[in-house]
């Protein structure tokens, strides 16, 4: 099970998703930039919502390891468990298998910004102006 650091992690989206890759973004409001990410690497298996709220992480069902563990052939080295609020009537189940998984904590803007400190970075859809 993850656990992450102490923040107002309740607003969360996929930020970007390549085969190698998964990034989800976390924050107190993902207008303007996201301070927290889970970066998953060679996500196999995937069941989560675009954007998401105030999820709760928990260890993965024996039901859900196992369906997992039958579609890719065996047992993923990471498997992720949590319940979110997906704007629904009630949380939806989701499950991320990967490679591995990584917290990154830092700024992230989702806007152009011309001075940029230490820590800080662009979303990866961001461009300069011009580019």
């Amino acid at each position: 099970m993850i656990s992450l650091p102490a923040g107002s992690w309740w607003d969360w989206d996929v930020v970007s998703w390549d085969p190698g890759r998964l990034r989800l973004g976390a924050g107190h409001d993902l207008s303007y930039a996201h301070h927290l990410e889970l970066v998953f690497s060679d996500p196999e298996f995937v069941v989560c919502p675009a954007a998401f709220h105030d999820p709760v992480f928990r260890t993965p069902r024996p039901d859900e390891a196992a369906t997992v563990a039958d579609r890719l052939g065996g047992v993923p080295p990471v498997l992720v468990a949590f319940d979110a609020d997906a704007g629904g009537r009630s949380p939806v189940p989701c499950l991320i298998a990967a490679g591995g998984v990584e917290i990154v904590q830092g700024t992230v803007y989702r806007y152009w910004r011309v001075e940029l400190v230490d820590g800080e970075r662009l979303a990866p859809w961001v461009r300069p102006p011009g580019a």
